[in-house]
């Protein structure tokens, strides 16, 4: 073996761990990298990895995310010492909530000069060591290549994560050897896999013998691949029982699917809710219980057993103490399940009158809205939408806020990996980049990012990397002048006292898509509607779509802050416009 630099090891690392695409930033203290990448690239015959060039480090993450979540490979991000590491923080953060493999490399000072606040530095591995799954600073260039092939390791088995790598300059550019390890054996990381068949035995048990069970599910049902979301269905088809999802598990089992009840949680359905606190068993399915989904604690679902089955052990019990704890992949967890639901030729459980309890939740029609012929509504905009897009099943991106949450309750999802948003940290700013991202992993799919007026704006800079690298993104912008969820709050919380909540001195979205090459389009009434939906469609380029939308709407169904699931508002006639401190808290 001959001696390479510490950016070549690193290059090659990459190749042999079948990367393809990585999203970055160039600045000084990644220079010997992209010089190496560069190198890579130009010798003919050899492998290559495209870099998409963001103009913003934060977008470089989202747009990471976005890949990893629509394709489930990880996702691989290139920046700079110093604000060029501040910068990725938001993103590897939301990464760590939302459970997303990805590995950001940063560069730093010379190991000389770490310590001395020089030019650029930063301490990174400090700043991220509560953001990231794991972070590394590398000082010996021998030690590189095994650090790289460990981090993706730890960044994808078990609950994936973001993991970071910091490398020195001087690390970069030093010499040493580089031999491709074999299988990852970590000394200390080895999550559990394989849940005990005892647990599983039980878990079949109290399944079978439940009359009111329902299965709630999340996230990890997606993240243990498509073999587990059609274990998911299988279950539910064996087992009778109904379905429900948080936001981030949309799509593991499909929208149209008779026993879907719609996604639960504060702004989920009134029979998803309704059904999780009358409930006598929730298998809870690689989810984890979070604030959002269990309302008031004390009186979340107090009268059920509960499964939890999930890959992180550490999950368990952290908010809701559980009946049956079941540590291993969710995917595996479900296919014993079955085997022994199956060899026991357990016979289906008559479940008809649960049945019958959740029709009369469901003719309460919670998801209805109030129609205009003089204004958008902006469930009916989700709607239309959807409508025109379901045939070609599409990749939705949002950013946060009103426009996210009905795109979760209008628009239906029957496939995993088709809905990527920001879930735990909620960040706005997420979807454009998100968005291209999921294209460059998905070349030949229709995705739309569907945005407010403000939190499109957060990451508006990404319509140039669209443009650069020929990505036919569509954003569907619900404006209503409003940060429409602030506003909300405002109004049932404040008295309506909209502080600081207008979007005031908006851009022309039109003029300013143009100006980066983007096609734009204005839909200001109920019958440009369909129009404008198909001339989005019909483009072959990438589109902004300035939807106006009743500027007063809000997201209903909602469970307040402090409430109880019991507790759902259905409409603004319901709100007293006051809350209590405590409430206040939780908001």
């Amino acid at each position: 073996m001959t001696e390479k630099s510490g950016a070549d090891i690193l290059v090659e690392a990459l190749i042999d761990l079948g990367v393809e695409v990585v999203f970055g930033y160039p600045g000084g203290a990644v220079l010997p990298i992209y010089d190496a990448l560069f190198k890579q690239n130009a010798a003919p015959g050899r492998r290559q990895i495209k870099h998409i060039l963001v103009r913003h480090e934060q977008a470089a993450t989202h747009a990471a995310e976005g890949y990893a979540r629509s394709t489930g490979k990880p996702g691989v991000v290139l920046v700079t010492s110093g604000p060029g590491a501040t910068n990725a923080v938001t993103g590897i953060a939301d990464a760590l909530m939302d459970s997303i493999p990805m590995v950001v490399i940063t560069g730093q000072v010379p190991t000389t000069l770490i310590g001395s606040d020089a030019f650029q530095e930063a301490d990174t591995v400090g700043i991220t060591r509560h953001c990231s799954k794991h972070n590394y600073l590398v000082k010996d260039p021998a030690k590189l290549g095994d650090v790289v092939h460990e981090a993706f390791h730890i960044a994808t088995q078990g609950r994936p994560g973001p993991v970071v790598i910091d490398i020195p300059k001087d690390v970069q550019v030093a010499t040493a050897k580089y031999r491709k390890p074999g299988p990852i054996q970590h000394k200390t990381y080895r999550p559990q896999v394989k849940a005990d068949p005892a647990l599983i035995e039980t878990a079949v048990e109290m399944l079978a013998a439940a009359e009111r069970p329902i299965l709630y599910t999340g996230g990890g049902v997606i993240n243990s691949g498509p073999a587990a979301t059609q274990l998911l269905r299988e279950l539910a088809r064996i087992t009778g029982a109904p379905v429900t999802s948080t936001l981030m598990g949309l799509g593991a089992y499909p929208a149209t699917g008779e026993q879907w009840l719609g996604m639960l949680g504060m702004h989920g359905t009134y029979e998803s809710n309704w059904a999780m606190n009358q409930a006598d068993l929730i298998l809870c399915l690689g989810a984890r219980f979070d604030d959002r989904v269990t309302g008031r604690l004390d009186a979340f679902a107090p009268n059920s057993k509960k499964i939890h089955v999930d890959i992180d052990r550490s999950s368990m019990n952290k908010t809701v103490r559980v009946d049956l704890p079941v540590v291993g992949d969710v995917g595996l967890a479900m296919e014993d399940m079955l085997k022994v639901w199956k060899a026991r030729q357990t016979p289906k459980p008559d479940l008809s009158a649960w049945w019958a309890r959740i029709a009369e939740w469901r003719a309460v029609r919670c998801l209805d809205f109030p129609a205009s012929r003089e204004e958008i509504m902006p469930q009916h905009a989700i709607r239309a939408l959807y409508e025109a897009t379901k045939a070609r099943q599409p990749i939705i991106t949002t950013e946060v806020g009103q426009h996210q949450m009905w795109a979760a309750q209008h628009f239906g999802f029957d496939a995993p990996n088709k809905w990527l948003t920001s879930g735990g940290l909620g960040t706005m700013g997420y979807g454009l980049p998100a968005a291209i991202g999921a294209q460059l992993g998905n070349p030949g799919a229709l995705v739309i990012d569907i945005a407010g007026e403000a939190s499109i704006q957060m990451n508006i800079q990404e319509l140039a990397t669209a443009t650069q690298y020929r990505l036919p993104v569509k954003i569907f912008i619900l404006n209503n002048e409003y940060m429409g969820m602030v506003r909300q709050w405002q109004e049932l919380t404040y008295e309506s006292r909209y502080a600081e909540s207008y979007s005031d001195s908006l851009p022309d979205f039109v003029k300013l898509g143009e100006a980066y090459g983007w096609k734009g389009i204005l839909i200001e009434r109920p019958d440009q509607l369909d129009d404008g939906i198909a001339a989005m469609l019909d483009h072959d380029g990438p589109v902004i779509v300035d939807c106006r939308v009743a500027k007063l709407a809000n997201c209903f169904p909602m469970i307040p802050s402090g409430a109880a699931h019991t507790e759902m508002l259905l409409q603004a006639a319901e709100v007293s416009g006051t809350m209590d401190d405590e409430a206040k808290a939780l908001v």
